[in-house]
């Protein structure tokens, strides 16, 4: 282990002084590492010695070549970059009280957790309340098993919830403010086709029902409770200016008629509110300060704004920002369900998806997912997601973290002839010593499994690497043993990933849903559950699932 520090350290230093390490420079660096071992200066000092003395025969290039192969992780320009730190919210003068509000149509997505994320960082940063509400006024849309979905991806994102309201428990409560605005004249009940009261609201026509007596309209309001309408047959409306320049904010319906059961309440309900009456009425109630939501809402505000004008209350800080699109990710729960019933997808959690809880399976962090938002921040200009941005959030997080191991795609196994019996001690990560190795035995006349497409542009006589074990030559009929000599590798030879005979088969998943078979070595066994970096491939998350399965993250 302590040859691997030296070594970086050489090649380091090599690199910053024109291809040539001062052995001097070199110890200092590995005492500022390691202070433990400054009363061991004197003995160290030889070994610097010989490992700058096999650095410096090398050239530029091929030092940097080593130093990517072996700790990627110290190349120069690796840093971590400061977080930033999200704007201040207007209007603030104590606590703030603010709120989540999914829809149980499934778990929650990457998209949905930039409300979830933002919410959760302010309310952290002034104190206060921060209230799921699940709404869930659509039974049309609803996944009954998203009520207990939901709140997990939230604990899995670190938001702190501090209360839950569910909106099919609070009917009686949007039907008292429906009489009340009813019997105050600014909302009636409608009995026209649709069409035909769409069209006259368009032409900033009233309907013939709109200036009726409140008297009429709480008797209809009271039939359409008591189940004299069918479905379609009657409408609430909101009142509000039909001459506005805006057609989507004139007269806005606020309840409709659904003939079929909820997933939660059954057949109590028949007249449903939608989703700008219900809203209003528990932004109102909770005593919310601040509502964060996109911009495509602007409309919705502005409709919301009369019931707070109708009843006098107070309003909350409205902070709308912009779209953010996501190209080539499947986020809707339609098309998500549809293909978990036909068979498409394996679940909320396929590597395709993107679900929070794909992203999790694939080791992806909420940490990383946090980062990226509070980067994004309110901004009212639309922008489009950028997965490398994520990725390179996540790789700062787990790289420091992830246990190196060996993934051999399409494995074919070599018999390696002509060697002794070694031992290999891969390190479990070259910036933690203390961590320890991957220890395996290899006797006399070993077999290995590398990369079949490696091994097959090799031509007989070639010498390749076996990483952290020993030079081999390709033979006719497989491989015989060429040394331990590092200095081959300034000849341009390739350093290659291998496993052990004893090794078990893995299955690597891409986010496309394409799968490579390969070999792991048997250390891997137990990291299950751990996000771990295969070298040379990348970073993914082992899972037992009758086999060792690896959802790939990203390089």
């Amino acid at each position: 282990m302590l040859r691997d520090v030296i070594l970086k350290h050489a090649l380091l230093n090599a690199i910053r002084h024109g291809g040539k390490a001062n052995p001097g420079a070199v110890l200092g660096k590995i005492l500022a590492e390691m202070p433990d071992l400054r009363p061991r200066a004197r003995e160290i000092m030889p070994a610097v010695r010989e490992v700058v003395e096999e650095v410096n025969a090398l050239t530029v290039e091929e030092q940097r070549a080593l130093l990517d192969e072996r700790f990627p992780e110290a190349i120069e320009g690796k840093k971590k970059e400061e977080s930033k730190r999200l704007e201040d919210l207007p209007g603030v003068s104590g606590p703030v009280r603010m709120r989540l509000a999914p829809s149980p149509s499934g778990p929650m997505h990457i998209g949905q957790s930039r409300m979830a994320i933002l919410n959760d960082e302010y309310v952290k940063r002034y104190g206060g309340t921060l209230f799921l509400r699940i709404e869930d006024t659509n039974p049309e849309n609803i996944d009954p098993d998203a009520y207990d979905m939901i709140p997990e991806d939230l604990e899995w994102l670190g938001v702190e919830v501090h209360e839950t309201v569910i909106q099919s428990d609070r009917f009686e409560l949007y039907y008292e403010y429906a009489a009340k605005l009813l019997e105050m004249g600014h909302a009636y009940i409608c009995t026209c086709p649709a069409d035909e009261w769409r069209a006259l609201k368009n032409k900033g026509v009233a309907c013939p029902h709109r200036d009726e007596a409140p008297e009429v309209q709480i008797e209809r309001w009271e039939e359409m409770l008591g189940g004299e309408y069918g479905e379609g047959e009657a409408v609430y409306v909101v009142k509000t200016d039909l001459n506005h320049p805006n057609p989507a904010i004139r007269d806005w319906p606020a309840f409709r008629i659904v003939d079929r059961p909820h997933p939660r309440t059954g057949d109590r309900y028949r007249v449903y509110p939608l989703m700008n009456f219900s809203v209003a009425v528990d932004d109102h109630e909770l005593g919310l300060t601040h509502v964060l939501r996109g911009k495509d809402h602007l409309n919705n505000t502005h409709r919301q704004m009369y019931l707070y004008e109708y009843f006098g209350w107070e309003k909350p800080v409205y902070i709308h920002y912009g779209w953010v699109r996501m190209k080539d990710t499947v986020l809707k729960t339609s098309l998500i369900k549809k293909g978990i019933r036909e068979g498409l997808y394996t679940g909320w959690d396929d590597p395709r998806l993107g679900t929070l809880r794909a992203l999790a399976k694939r080791g992806i962090s909420p940490q990383a997912i946090r980062r990226y938002w509070v980067e994004v921040g309110l901004k009212e200009v639309d922008i489009e997601f950028s997965w490398e941005n994520l990725y390179a959030y996540n790789r700062e997080i787990v790289d420091p973290v992830a246990k190196r191991l060996f993934f051999v795609p399409n494995p074919v196994e070599v018999r390696v002839s002509g060697s002794p019996e070694m031992r290999a001690a891969p390190p479990l990560h070259p910036s933690h010593p203390e961590w320890g190795a991957r220890e395996y035995t290899m006797p006399p006349e070993f077999s290995v499994y590398v990369p079949a497409d490696e091994w097959n542009a090799l031509n007989p006589g070639d010498i390749i690497r076996l990483k952290d074990l020993c030079n081999v030559r390709k033979t006719a009929n497989g491989a015989e043993y060429a040394g331990n000599d590092l200095s081959v590798l300034k000849r341009g030879v390739r350093i290659i990933q291998w496993a052990p005979a004893e090794s078990p088969p893995a299955t690597l998943v891409y986010p496309d849903g394409s799968e490579v078979k390969g070999k792991v070595e048997p250390f891997t066994r137990r990291c299950i559950g751990e996000v771990v970096q295969f070298e040379r491939i990348g970073f993914a998350r082992l899972w037992d699932e009758g086999g060792i399965r690896a959802y790939f993250a990203h390089r």
